[in-house]
């Protein structure tokens, strides 16, 4: 489906997930979690505290939290997920289908990430995003992964010029295939060797487990920070990362409703971005 296109998307359609994202901030608020986050961490850490109290508050799952409760998480304050989908050009989360199918149901948004490798093309990478995430406008902007792959059998590490051209291919599929602009997450190493000093429009999700994320990523404004790997959340099995939005439950909305950080969105409609239905 053509970009253009998938802008068409009705505004009864839009003003339904803009209904559903109020009635989850009222379920949580009504239980403590609009401002009063769970601060639950096997280990927390005092330097990033200020996310524990922060108001939006989220998570990202993969298959080792198996069977995530998300109705469950949902009432204890939880307001979104990112989940993993696909790695690779062969790779799809065994858990993915139905972690999309049950976050839905539970009225939590809901985003998509691909975790990119180094050892195969961005466009074989791109085809097999497209065939196994669904276009669903409720959904969250897709998320690029971007990391070196330290941890699995592909050890190559392309130079900054080969990896900019991947990502920058991958980041514009995946906005033809879903019609919103992806995020782009990444960690300190990566970011240090590729990303800073590299301009991007994507809104930023920061991994940052000991410090705020301006300390380590050299003043890179992010709009997701994930602050601990150690969370303990109602619903999850085991440990799981927690993150924060960076902004108010207004921001927040303003984000549901049109994909970006809404401190973006004015520059970002200028190039068809962003665009409310019509």
């Amino acid at each position: 489906m053509a970009l253009t296109a998938r802008r068409s998307v009705s505004a009864a359609l839009r003003g339904a997930v803009l209904s559903l994202a109020v009635v989850a901030l009222v379920a949580c608020g009504s239980v403590g979690g609009l401002y009063n986050a769970i601060p639950g961490d096997n280990r927390p850490h005092a330097k990033v505290d200020r996310a524990r109290g922060m108001p939006i508050q989220g998570i990202d799952v993969a298959r080792y939290q198996e069977n995530v409760d998300f109705a469950k998480a949902r009432a204890a304050g939880i307001h979104f997920v990112f989940m993993k989908a696909t790695e690779g050009r062969d790779y799809i989360d065994p858990d993915f289908r139905a972690n999309w199918v049950r976050a839905r149901d539970a009225g939590m948004p809901r985003g998509a990430y691909h975790f990119m490798t180094w050892c195969s093309l961005a466009s074989e990478q791109a085809a097999w995003f497209a065939q196994n995430v669904p276009f669903d406008p409720s959904a969250l902007p897709p998320v690029l992964d971007l990391e070196w792959n330290n941890h699995s059998s592909c050890k190559t590490k392309p130079s900054k010029a080969d990896a900019l051209e991947k990502i920058r291919f991958m980041l514009d599929a995946m906005e033809r295939h879903t019609g919103k602009l992806p995020i782009i997450y990444t960690d300190m190493n990566f970011h240090r060797d590729i990303l800073d000093g590299e301009y991007f429009p994507n809104a930023f999700w920061l991994r940052s487990t000991a410090a705020e994320p301006h300390e380590r990523y050299n003043n890179r404004p992010w709009t997701f920070w994930q602050y601990t790997q150690t969370g303990v959340v109602p619903g999850v099995r085991g440990e799981v990362d927690r993150n924060v939005y960076y902004g108010s439950t207004e921001d927040w909305l303003m984000f549901l409703y049109t994909g970006c950080d809404p401190r973006a969105v004015a520059a970002l409609q200028a190039t068809g971005r962003c665009l409310p239905a019509k």
